[in-house]
């Protein structure tokens, strides 16, 4: 296990870890909150029926303070989600007056699976393809740009090694088991511009002329715990769920 990651408010940047324990939900607070507009639609980066486009929410990051998130907006200033003004300073910030910081009840905040897996060798691979652009700038790549949970060491050579891997179990640590369900197909999200990373179109192009989409996979927690960065991670050949 090479990063951990968690992102309280979903759609924007969130804290890396040395540590997360998963449950059926999955990392424990992880996009627990959104931001949500009038119409009950959840801040994201694209449109659809669940979501709304709100530009510029990979400017902000948030973290969290116990139970509640603490979130930098893109000037510097720190704000707690819990702050009487913080949803006039939100909407004044991303320039939507109906949206508001809200935790998640009922509905689930994720867009496919409670949990977000990729490999080294699916980040190398990527990575390699993208040395140089076609306006012949590099595009650095690293796992932010596809906002995973786990990222996993396989010792493989570069490849996207989890197109095999749908349907499989694996152990995580000593206690952790979790299930494979589907690739994670991707969108404009992974062009995006965060911290030193460069907006590109060419991701999201080389992702799909190469791989379908397809880059990383999503996963369910079959049996919850804590894990650490450096733990085991292990394939299953057989395992009753």
């Amino acid at each position: 296990m090479t990063e951990l990651w968690r992102y309280p408010v979903k759609s924007m940047l969130g804290e890396r870890r040395e540590h997360v324990t998963l449950d059926d939900r999955g990392v424990l607070g992880d996009r627990r909150y959104a931001v949500r507009a009038s119409d009950g639609k959840l801040g994201s980066g694209k449109n659809t029926r669940r979501f709304r486009r709100v530009d510029g929410l990979f400017g902000f990051r948030a973290q969290y303070d116990g139970a509640v998130p603490v979130v930098t907006f893109p000037d510097g200033r720190r704000l707690r989600g819990d702050d009487p003004g913080f949803g006039e300073q939100l909407r004044d910030a991303t320039g939507h007056d109906d949206v508001e910081l809200a935790k998640e009840a009922g509905i689930s905040h994720f867009d496919t699976a409670p949990l977000h897996l990729l490999t080294d060798a699916s980040v190398s691979w990527l990575a390699a393809e993208l040395s140089v652009d076609s306006a012949g700038t590099t595009t650095k790549v690293d796992a932010r740009r596809a906002r995973p949970n786990l990222v996993i060491a396989t010792g493989e050579p570069p490849g996207p090694v989890e197109n095999d891997w749908v349907g499989q179990c694996a152990t995580v640590g000593p206690d952790v088991v979790i299930a494979f369900m589907k690739l994670t197909e991707r969108c404009v999200m992974v062009n995006n511009a965060q911290d030193d990373l460069i907006q590109s179109s060419e991701v999201l192009r080389t992702i799909t002329a190469k791989n379908n989409l397809a880059f990383g996979i999503y996963a369910t927690v079959v049996q919850g715990g804590t894990i650490r960065l450096g733990d085991e991670f292990r394939l299953l050949d057989d395992y009753a769920r």
